[in-house]
């Protein structure tokens, strides 16, 4: 789920929201929802007795910690590229503007 929420909104965030912070703060809210809503499916899948459960009750999930710290990381290079990408285009977008401006008639 997690994985899902990054791959479908980090980078359009970063794309069409100007404010680097408002993006990010976005992304990071949009994450955190998906997160606690998966752990806690994945939680009451383990206590109920699921037949493959995610976790074991009594042990700690490091890997499942480190996985999703890892897609965390990807989301905001993700956020950070989708801005990158728009600030190519503005600045492309702008040059072109302003070539065609300044050319005699």
């Amino acid at each position: 789920m997690i994985a899902v929420v990054t791959l479908l909104l980090a980078a359009p965030l970063g794309f069409f929201v100007r404010s680097r912070l408002a993006a990010n703060g976005a992304y990071a809210v949009a994450y955190l929802w998906a997160f606690v809503f998966q752990g806690v499916y994945l939680m009451l899948d383990s206590l109920g007795g699921g037949a493959d459960p995610a976790f074991r009750p009594g042990e700690f999930p490091l890997a499942y910690g480190l996985v999703t710290a890892g897609v965390l990381v990807a989301g905001f290079a993700l956020v950070a590229a989708g801005h990158w990408a728009a600030d190519r285009r503005r600045a492309r977008a702008g040059r072109l503007v302003v070539a065609a401006g300044t050319a005699p008639a």
